[in-house]
């Protein structure tokens, strides 16, 4: 039977109690990872949340009814004990911070007991993630997603520290927006007041955020939940938390520099990670060309190489006509791998086909200077020894190409690199390479709409020598845009922001909006812009990535309490569920279910 607290007050957290503490007693609570009877005596390894230490009960401290309360604790009982700590009298446990001590109790107190849980509590679990996620609050016991949670929150205090001494203001923005569909799908929210009009979830606060410069709040930051009606990945969920800001009179590098001194100091502070500053930028064009992504990862070399101009006449119709057709021929270069078996070739050209690839060719320089090949019989003996030399192959080196559309080379050699560094154990979690991504396209072609749509959102600022483009060529103007990556993971991203109102209203048309569509979607920012604007830009981070990546993880389901999955579903909670009638009558929506064709 459970006891009340009676009074009771906890001196220490499990691992607050420390060698200095040896002779005091004290009173520490919380669950039961284990108990062990060994007759006379009984161990009990008690956590918290800042870790585990051992509890001795013995007949002549705590008393005949005491010991027998101690023998029916099982895991996950929830107790307090009052005792004296002592040097432990066993072998001293290496892997506790608490590991040289222990506590004798002479009092203990059952606050809950506790059923048998569905699967042990315990750190890196080989349980299944969905019975995890449908018993969350017991998962959320395991000492290490609670270290994820609490590097969580350590975080964003530090962020919220040197953002308010640098002169930023946290200023919180709507929840219930207007819908504006320039991107990825809404959440929409039914308004009881308005039959047949939604809010909307929002997606970030960017409007909000470029209408408080309007305003004059010159910085402004905020740690906010955003919502985005996308398929889920593993790093990506349908409610997830941004780092956003604003700043006022600035251009590009005023951005970068004050969040460079960010990312130092938060990784300094949380775990304890120099960045060595400047850290390094990198043109869209150029990541694209090296490494056939615009988040590259670079712990790790294997560099495209572009090679059409010494292909282009040669006699292997593959490398000739992606040319002739206007793509090119690129390679990677897997240093020695040239034993890679054929099956496992094999599946790497699977893989590149999941990214529109109709395959690899490849070549294997053997250790005597020899060449297996998908192709070599297509080609002279000098057009390989100089397809080699650009690839600066080497005996040992397998050399894999692709040849298609430039987008489907980039794509499939892009992610072809980083899926070898994964199979060949290249991927360091202890290293952490950044990397400025700056100068996107403003604009990229959508065959689906049948016009130009924009790259990052349509208040992006063109780079100055590129807005003479705009008229005559957008699909080549360049967007004052900049990103933040880390190890191949795209951080954060950002831009200056479109503030003259000719520049703004060029920008619409040639996104195909008329007037009237620009005022219907964005009317009140570009009202507000009539009033006086200054140059301002911004940036955002995925919280839940940053923390991802600073906690060596592999999901962002394991650095946020409560995830989704990848149906956007709850297992805890189910939700999504149905409503009441009731509720749908008072929104004045029905659901009516789809027939089948």
């Amino acid at each position: 039977m459970a006891e009340s607290m009676k009074g009771l007050r906890r001196s220490h957290r499990c691992t607050e109690v420390s060698r200095n503490n040896v002779g005091e007693t004290v009173t520490v609570m919380g669950w039961v990872q284990k108990s062990r009877n060994k007759g006379g005596i009984i161990f009990v390894d008690l956590r918290d949340r800042s870790g585990i230490l051992q509890i001795i009960f013995e007949e002549s401290d705590i008393g005949s009814e005491g010991f027998a309360k101690a023998a029916r604790l099982k895991s996950e009982y929830v107790i307090a004990v009052t005792g004296r700590v002592e040097y432990r009298s066993g072998a001293v446990n290496e892997n506790l911070v608490t590991g040289d001590i222990e506590i004798r109790a002479h009092d203990l107190r059952i606050l809950s007991e506790a059923e048998t849980p569905p699967f042990p509590i315990e750190e890196d679990s080989k349980t299944k993630e969905d019975l995890r996620l449908k018993y969350r609050y017991l998962d959320l016991r395991r000492p290490d997603l609670q270290r994820n949670l609490m590097l969580r929150s350590k975080a964003t205090t530090v962020v919220r520290k040197f953002l308010t001494e640098e002169g930023f203001l946290e200023i919180e923005t709507p929840m219930l927006t207007k819908s504006t569909p320039e991107g990825a799908r809404d959440y929409l929210v039914p308004s009881r007041i308005y039959p047949g009009n939604f809010y909307a979830l929002p997606q970030s606060p960017q409007l909000f955020k470029q209408l408080l410069m309007v305003a004059g709040y010159d910085r402004y930051f905020q740690i906010v939940k955003c919502f985005r009606d996308e398929d889920l990945r593993a790093d990506r969920q349908p409610e997830f938390t941004q780092i956003d800001m604003e700043l006022s009179f600035v251009d590009v590098d005023d951005v970068i520099d004050v969040n460079e001194r960010l990312l130092k100091t938060l990784f300094k502070e949380c775990i304890g990670i120099d960045v060595e500053l400047p850290i390094p930028r990198m043109t869209y064009a150029e990541a694209m060309e090296r490494f056939g992504s615009d988040k590259p990862d670079i712990r790790f070399g294997m560099e495209l190489k572009n090679v059409s101009e010494i292909v282009k006449n040669c006699g292997f119709g593959v490398f000739t006509s992606a040319i002739e057709n206007g793509g090119s021929v690129r390679g990677i270069n897997a240093q020695g791998q040239a034993n890679m078996p054929r099956k496992q070739i094999d599946s790497l050209v699977d893989f590149v086909k999941d990214f529109g690839a109709k395959g690899l060719a490849y070549l294997a320089i053997n250790e005597d200077g020899s060449y297996k090949s998908s192709f070599a019989k297509f080609m002279t003996e000098q057009e390989l020894a100089d397809l080699v030399n650009a690839m600066e192959g080497k005996p040992g080196d397998l050399l894999l190409f692709a040849a298609d559309k430039d987008d489907i080379v980039f794509a499939a050699l892009g992610n072809l690199r980083v899926e070898l560094a994964k199979r060949l154990d290249l991927l360091n979690k202890d290293e952490y390479k950044f990397l400025w991504v700056t100068e996107f396209p403003l604009l990229e072609y959508s065959e689906e709409e049948g016009r130009y749509v924009a790259k990052h959102h349509p208040f992006t600022m063109p780079m100055d020598e590129d807005l003479h483009l705009l008229d005559t060529d957008p699909g080549k103007v360049r967007a004052k845009a900049y990103d933040i990556v880390l190890n191949g993971t795209e951080i954060g991203g950002g831009s200056v922001r479109i503030y003259q109102s000719e520049v703004q209203e060029k920008m619409f048309e040639v996104l195909g909006f008329t007037k009237e569509d620009a005022y219907n979607r964005f009317g009140f920012l570009l009202n507000a812009f009539k009033y006086g604007v200054p140059p301002h830009a911004g940036l955002a981070y995925g919280l839940d990535r940053l923390i991802m990546l600073m906690a060596k993880e592999d999901s962002i389901r394991d650095v946020i309490a409560f995830p989704k999955v990848k149906d956007a579903s709850c297992p805890m909670t189910e939700a999504p569920s149905t409503v009441d009638d009731k509720q749908l009558a008072e929104l004045g929506i029905a659901v009516v279910a789809n027939k089948e064709e």
